[in-house]
This record gives C-alpha cells, sequence and structure tokens, in this order.
C-alpha cells in the first residue's frame, strides 16, 4: 500500500489547528503568568471554568470576524500581526466589560496590562511559529491532475489561488488519442503509462480527476487509476475538490448534470430553520433601523455637502421566484446617474460621490433595506437582487443564472463577503457559483460565518 508519510492538513483541520491553538496558547500562558508572578486576576481568569471558557469564547469569535482562520493571512506574516494585534485588543476589552461573567477586575490596574500582553505574545508567538514552520513547504499537499490538456492552466490557478498548500506539480492528458506533449513552467506532464511510478515516488497527496467526458478516459488511463485506488491512493472528482477548496459551484463543470444539485439543500424547504431565520431577521431588521435612526443626523450632513440631492431612492430589483420589488437605499451616486443607460457599478465609478463611496465602504447605505427586509421582500443573508434588465442580460449567457431567486435575495450574502465587485458579465459568474454554493449548503453554521465575514468587511473598509 502506497503509505504517504509526509504531513499534510485538510483546509478545515488547518482552521481547526490554529483556533485550536490560540486558545490553548493563550490559557496555558495566562496560567503561567498568573502561578509564577502570584496575580490573581489572571489565576481567576484561568482558574474558574466559566471565566476561561467565555475568553477561549472571545479569542474564537474576535478571532474569525479579523480573519485569523484565512488560510492566506495566517500564511502571511505582515497580516497575522495585524489581525493577532486586533484580536488581543478587541477580546481583552470584551472581556473587561463583560464583568458579570468574567473574573472581578483587580484593584491593581498593572495586572490588566499583563494580562492583555500575555495575551498578545502568546497570539504572535504561536502564529508566528505558524507561518515558519507549519506554514512552509514541509505541509504542501502535492497532487497530480487528470485533465484535458487545454484545461490545464485555468485549472490549477483556481485550486492554488483558494489554498496555499495546495499544490499541483503534474497533470496527466486524458484526452482520447491525444499523443501530444506539451511542457508547462509551472507543472509537468506524465506519460499514463508511468503514472503509477510516479504517483509512488513523489507521495502525493491525491489525484483529482477533471475529465468533464468520462468517455475521454481511455481504457489503459481507467486500469492505472484503479491499481492506484487499491494500493491506498486517494482520488477524487474535480468538482468535490473545487467545491471544497473554492466554497463556489464549477458552473463550467456541471451543465450536463446540474439536475444533481436541486433541490440544493432541505434548509431551502425546513419550516423550523426558516421561522428561526424569520424571528431572526425581523429583530436584526428592528435593531438594524433604530441604529440607522441614530446614525441620520451624520448622513443627513454628509448627503448635504457630499451628495447634494435626495437622500433615498428607490430601484427595482428581482425577488424570489422573479417578483420585482422595489430596493430602498440611502442615494451614494450623483444624480441623474443612468441618464445614458444601465450599467454595472464599479470600484472606481465616477457616478459615485466622495460621501457615496464612505457610505458604500461601510455599508451605511444599505440601512433603508431592513425596511425590505420588514416587509418580507429580502432576507439579512442571500444572494444580493440584481435589477431586472442585467438579469435578462445575464441569463441569456448564464443559463442557471435564474437559480439564484430559489430564494430570497440577501442584504448580505456568501458572494458579497467572499468577492468585491461585479463589473462585467465575468464577475457575475463568479458571484453566481458563490450564490449557488450558498443555496446549496444553506444552514446556520453557514449563516453565521457570513455575519462574521460582514463585520470583517466592514472592519476592514471593503464595503461594496
Amino acid at each position: 500500500m502506497n503509505k504517504n508519510k509526509k504531513i499534510h492538513f485538510e483546509v478545515s483541520e488547518r482552521k481547526v489547528l490554529l483556533r485550536g491553538f490560540d486558545v490553548l496558547f493563550v490559557l496555558l500562558s495566562l496560567y503561567l503568568v498568573g502561578h509564577f508572578f502570584e496575580m490573581q486576576y489572571i489565576e481567576s481568569s484561568v482558574g474558574t471554568y466559566y471565566y476561561m471558557l467565555l475568553l477561549a469564547f472571545y479569542i474564537s469569535i474576535i478571532g474569525s470576524v479579523f480573519e485569523m482562520y484565512d488560510l492566506q493571512v495566517a500564511s502571511n506574516q505582515f497580516k497575522v500581526l495585524r489581525s493577532t494585534i486586533l484580536t488581543a485588543s478587541t477580546a481583552v476589552l470584551l472581556y473587561l466589560l463583560t464583568p458579570v461573567f468574567s473574573a472581578e477586575l483587580p484593584k491593581n490596574r498593572f495586572q490588566i496590562v499583563v494580562f492583555y500582553l500575555t495575551i498578545l505574545f502568546a497570539l504572535l508567538l504561536w502564529r508566528t511559529f505558524y507561518v515558519n514552520f507549519l506554514a512552509s513547504n514541509r505541509f504542501v499537499q502535492n497532487v497530480l491532475l487528470v485533465c484535458d490538456q487545454e484545461q490545464v492552466e485555468q485549472l490549477i490557478l483556481d485550486l492554488e489561488k483558494s489554498d496555499p498548500h495546495y499544490r499541483v506539480v503534474a497533470y496527466v492528458n486524458s484526452v482520447r488519442n491525444n499523443n501530444d506533449f506539451a511542457e508547462y513552467s509551472y507543472v509537468q506532464q506524465v506519460w499514463i503509462d508511468d503514472l503509477v511510478s510516479f504517483v509512488n515516488e513523489n507521495k502525493l497527496f491525491e489525484i483529482v480527476v477533471a475529465s468533464q467526458n468520462t468517455e475521454d478516459i481511455t481504457a489503459d488511463l481507467y486500469l492505472q487509476l484503479l491499481h492506484l485506488l487499491e494500493s491506498g491512493t486517494t482520488i477524487r472528482e474535480y468538482v468535490q475538490v473545487y467545491e471544497d477548496k473554492t466554497q463556489r459551484i464549477p458552473l463550467q463543470f456541471i451543465t450536463k448534470d446540474f439536475y444533481k444539485f436541486f433541490p440544493f439543500n432541505r434548509s431551502n424547504n425546513n419550516q423550523l430553520y426558516l421561522l428561526q431565520v424569520r424571528a431572526l431577521e425581523i429583530t436584526i431588521s428592528l435593531i438594524g433601523l433604530c441604529v440607522g435612526v441614530l446614525l441620520i443626523p451624520v448622513i443627513l450632513l454628509g448627503n448635504a455637502l457630499g451628495n447634494r440631492g435626495k437622500l433615498f431612492y428607490t430601484q427595482e430589483r428581482v425577488g424570489k421566484n422573479g417578483n420585482i420589488f422595489q430596493i430602498l437605499k440611502f442615494r451614494t451616486m450623483v444624480a441623474n446617474a443612468e441618464s445614458q443607460g444601465a450599467v454595472f457599478s464599479g470600484g472606481s465609478d465616477c457616478r459615485v460621490t466622495p460621501f457615496g463611496k464612505f457610505m458604500r465602504k461601510t455599508r451605511m447605505d444599505e440601512f433603508p433595506q431592513f425596511v425590505n427586509i420588514l416587509k418580507g421582500e429580502m432576507a439579512v443573508i442571500g444572494p444580493r437582487p440584481e435589477r431586472p434588465f442585467f438579469v435578462k442580460e445575464i441569463s441569456q449567457l448564464m443559463p442557471f443564472y435564474e437559480t439564484r431567486h430559489v430564494i430570497k435575495p440577501g442584504l448580505t450574502g456568501w458572494a458579497q463577503v467572499n468577492f468585491s465587485y461585479g463589473e462585467s458579465i465575468e464577475d457575475s459568474l463568479i458571484k453566481l457559483q458563490y450564490d449557488l454554493y450558498y443555496i446549496k449548503h444553506r444552514s446556520i453554521f453557514l449563516d453565521l460565518n457570513i455575519t462574521i465575514k460582514t463585520f470583517s468587511t466592514i472592519l476592514f473598509y471593503r464595503g461594496q
């Protein structure tokens, strides 16, 4: 049996590792500092069960908000430093501001400083170790791709861009009767007859089969793959790997088999789930409208100085089941912005006013949409509603675009927290892949993930 001695971590395993050791390093460091320096406040924080759990909860949740568990961030020393400082500072502040649930504040305030510095340096020490050792090449997942020669470059870019530890080192041309040999600077081609020996010599993590037409796989290639499977080599379908790594649906690979994805997720018809979501939506909307009312004086002043026009505007959008509704927003563009017709709005759109750009980045312009949510036209989380003109145009090019209308559009969504502007048809395709992933995997946990990522989007000023 082919035994792979190289250490590997799946994406989920790496995130569990990061989250678990963040908490472990912090609690262990606090225990040692509190014990050896006889600081009662620190000892109490890790010596009392529920105080310790609260601190661990704050570190884990705040870490998620500041992208501590994003693998791209976790592998970058500068980004890790920024996220660690923000996480430690915010978590300690929250812990101090909940004295009823956390340890009683000490009379000697110096212990608070030591408490904060211990958490900060514990996280920095562990994350520096991770960046320089666990995120090194020793732990890279080397894989082999079975695909059409013409697909190699795009398939590799899609996978490696999503996971920095997942590396395609070679490929096998799966097209029948194609004996062409092409050398790429970033990956080598392996002959079918050499496949078994190559896998055994290089101790690959897995083989990914990306052939859209199974008839293209020759009998020789099939036998080679079967032999490797029997010897213990992991072989997975590209669609499954792509979905796991990118958290998008690869529409280009499921054109003929799209029926397999219906009815997507049972949560879409689960009345208990929908009832819970609706109750949360009403609660969040009422809170959001209250916050919006408090912000009205600031927005009125900014609108008068920077926008110079009406405060609100409405626009037709396509909702659930293709129904048209009027979305309500704070105005962010100049007057008569579409006098020459409807166009996509991009990050450098000259029609957006300076104050409008600020509102978009901070998502302040979205507050009036809580009214749409209360009316039942929108949800808090779901695909962003698009205009009828663009829906018609995009649907003619993307047969599955209107599939996103099987659920209510949302104030925020999986596409919004993972992708920036939809400035073109190509961008709309990427956002559609994210939207369909959400529809397929919709759950309370994914909703919570999107909520946390939305806070990250606002805090890091990435709004649209």
